[in-house]
């Protein structure tokens, strides 16, 4: 009989993997706030490994940044040591990538050659390599819309970039919840379908807040209006909306958006608590959906503080952490419901 490797390795691995995406979103969510995003004007998968090693490189990496508009526009004051303070930032992220790539890369090839993994297995993993790769194609791509007459990155690339991380630490939770046992079904049929449904609008509801965001980080909408709840003194300041088109391209617009969007967002997870009260729903539900419950009011608790004291370093980063916790907690929560409309003898992703 064929020998798979056992689910508990591959669980150590995959979470390997989610914890380095996170922290691949914290430190992108640093170079972003300190400015650091266009310091590498390059992509170099392989050489760009080797930061500048002596103070001839260091002056020609600055000599490439001072082509581009951020320095002629922005960053014209920059001494070379200023340099080195944002060079280092978006170095690090870029390193941090191809770390994260690797430590999914080998052992994936080791664990196929040595035929450890199933098929249906396989399929997942390469989903996964895939999602990754295409992070690192929109991370350049993001890069270098900001390499161009306007000095700033692209929101929507920006959120694409964001949305691929998010998916992919996604189909890495959903990857390692498929290699557990399968749990016991609860008796009545009625609640399955309904906190199924629910938990799907859940997930959507976070991913398009988190999205928002993005769009507030890109638009440095965050500095728009640093007061709460009104803005200006009115809750919609006079030509705030002017076009449909601010509704994606006016920092002002999104962050009304993105401020009272959040409100919703709670409200459905209110709604969600008080839906599981019915019989039949699972006990470990429950659960997750009050931990997702206290995990956004700290959220909005975070949002509104960034929002007056003009999105502190810390905060910000923060509050971009948070948002990856909250949105693996609705991942958790959709497979949790989706678990128990399938039949108890059903098997997870098989192993063998």
């Amino acid at each position: 009989m064929q020998s798979y490797t056992q689910p508990k390795l591959l669980k150590t691995w995959l979470w390997s993997g989610i914890i380095l995406v996170t922290l691949m979103v914290v430190i992108g969510g640093i170079t972003r706030l300190t400015g650091s995003g266009l310091s590498m004007v390059e992509w170099k998968p392989v050489t760009g490994i080797v930061p500048p090693m002596n103070e001839q490189q260091w002056q020609q990496a600055f000599n490439d940044y001072k082509q581009y508009p951020e320095y002629q526009k922005i960053n014209f004051s920059l001494t070379l040591e200023d340099f080195k303070g944002i060079f280092w930032w978006e170095y690090t992220h870029r390193l941090l990538g191809r770390l994260t790539g690797l430590i999914f890369l080998v052992p994936f090839l080791y664990f196929l050659l040595s035929k450890q993994l199933a098929p249906p297995l396989v399929k997942r993993l390469l989903l996964i390599l895939l999602l990754g790769a295409l992070q690192g194609m929109m991370g350049w791509l993001m890069v270098k819309s900001g390499l161009a007459d306007i000095p700033h990155v692209s929101h929507y690339r920006l959120a694409a970039h964001l949305s691929l991380a998010l998916l992919l630490i996604a189909v890495l939770l959903w990857t390692i919840q498929d290699l557990g046992p399968a749990r016991p079904l609860p008796t009545t049929a009625v609640p399955r379908l309904r906190q199924f449904q629910l938990a799907k609008v859940l997930v959507l509801l976070v991913f398009c807040q988190i999205v928002l965001g993005a769009f507030v980080a890109g638009l440095k909408a965050g500095f728009s209006y640093n007061t709460f709840p009104l803005m200006e003194e009115q809750f919609f300041p006079h030509n705030l909306y002017n076009s449909a088109i601010d509704l994606f391209e006016s920092g002002p617009v999104v962050q009304f958006i993105h401020r009272w969007f959040a409100f919703l967002v709670l409200g459905f997870a209110l709604l969600f608590v008080n839906s599981n009260r019915q019989a039949g729903v699972p006990a470990s539900l429950k659960q997750s959906v009050r931990w997702l419950l206290l995990v956004l009011f700290l959220q909005t608790a975070l949002g509104i503080s960034t929002l007056l004291l003009r999105v502190p370093l810390v905060l910000g980063v923060l509050h971009q952490l948070v948002a990856v916790l909250l949105f693996s907690l609705s991942i958790k929560i959709l497979y949790q419901a989706s678990s128990t409309r399938r039949s108890a003898a059903t098997t997870t992703l098989p192993l063998a």
